[in-house]
């Protein structure tokens, strides 16, 4: 088996592998301070690259500055995020520059454990943002960086389990250099994310691959331990689509849970009745409707269930004011369908695929934009 590099030589070869072929061009590598970096790291959480580019650039055009972000309100950042996933880290995001403009005057404090100790930030992020933006020497551990250290010294079993994580923290915090650390930090997750990848590592480009247990044992893909595979639960639920005049009816949904604080139809948590069900509905609220039309259903996949949507479009010949306690209101369908409208409101993902479906389907009655 191949012996382990020193700190000094690992640091050395990683760094001479960046400065030649690593990303320098990312937009949060532009302008570097604690704030952009901070925003790119919750975004890049358990989200590709390539997908978050076009969201942070949005992102950082309305809220440019710390100060910005604190000031706005959940809305407003919760629809900046729609479509990009884990609600939670936008309404912590939100939460995290309140408390630092609240607690520390406006600045990110420059210590790791009381990075660590802001909403939404946790030890590897707390690390990223001290290593990028203060230069500071601090491990990170996210999961390009398991990858790499668990194939490198055949660290066996799931990254989750406390004595597999401990293990890797150590590697992570001998390897760590006490300068270029921004530059040591970027290159793990660029070597992780682009040569060591999850299912088709190029170890023949590596300039690891000598010094690789998992390689020279011929089976990195092994490594990391994959998490115990639990069967998702399958819920159901039935979304009523109530329209009138090109008008959508949205609550709000509470603060916390899933979709917290975004904007969806009523929904009917637990029912599969779809049309059947949207009719029991409307008759304990003394509506009638016009049509009542079931619309194919969809399943959208959380990390622990997966949730059958079922669809029932309900158009109203008149438009009550209110139909239900709470944050509610009517909603353009054009406006709902044009991103960081006026009338910009946080959609979760499978409602903003539903907006589309009624756009298509009442398109030669809606008025333009």
């Amino acid at each position: 088996m191949p012996k382990p590099l020193t700190p000094a030589k690992f640091q050395q070869a990683l760094l001479a592998w960046f400065d030649q072929h690593g990303r320098h061009d990312l937009p949060w590598q532009q302008n570097i301070n604690p704030y952009r970096v901070w925003v790119s790291e919750i975004m890049l959480q358990q989200t590709q690259v390539t997908a978050v580019i076009p969201y942070y650039q949005r992102f950082m055009e309305s809220f440019p500055t710390l100060e910005a972000l604190a000031t706005a309100s959940q809305d407003a950042v919760l629809a900046h995020w729609s479509g990009l996933g884990y609600y939670a880290r936008a309404r912590n995001l939100h939460k995290c520059a309140q408390a630092v403009v609240s607690q520390h005057g406006g600045k990110f404090p420059q210590d790791v454990e009381a990075l660590a100790e802001l909403p939404g930030i946790g030890r590897s992020t707390a690390g990223a943002i001290a290593s990028i933006s203060m230069n500071l020497a601090a491990p990170i551990l996210d999961g390009n960086v398991k990858r790499v250290l668990a194939r490198m010294h055949a660290v066996d079993g799931w990254p989750g389990q406390t004595t597999v994580a401990k293990r890797l923290w150590e590697i992570a915090e001998r390897y760590t250099p006490e300068s270029r650390t921004g530059d040591y930090t970027q290159a793990m997750m660029d070597l992780g994310a682009t040569l060591c990848s999850r299912a088709r590592p190029a170890c023949e480009r590596c300039p690891f691959a000598k010094n690789c247990t998992a390689h020279a044992q011929g089976n990195p893909t092994d490594y990391p331990g994959k998490k115990p595979k639990k069967e998702k639960p399958v819920r159901q639920t039935t979304l009523l689509l109530i329209e009138h005049d090109g008008e959508l009816y949205l609550e709000q949904r509470p603060a916390t849970g899933i979709w917290g604080g975004l904007w969806i139809p009523p929904q009917l948590e637990g029912d599969d009745g779809g049309e059947a069900s949207a009719q029991e509905w409307l008759a304990s609220r003394d509506l009638s409707a016009g049509e009542v039309q079931p619309l194919p259903p969809m399943r959208h996949t959380f990390t622990h269930f997966h949730l059958d949507i079922h669809p029932v479009w309900i158009q109203l010949p008149a438009r009550p004011s209110q139909v239900a306690e709470g944050s509610s209101g009517w909603y353009k369908l054009r406006q709902l369908d044009r991103p960081r409208s006026a009338q910009d409101l946080g959609l979760p993902a499978p409602i903003a695929k539903l907006v589309k479906q009624l756009v298509a389907l009442r398109a030669p009655l809606l008025e333009p934009c």
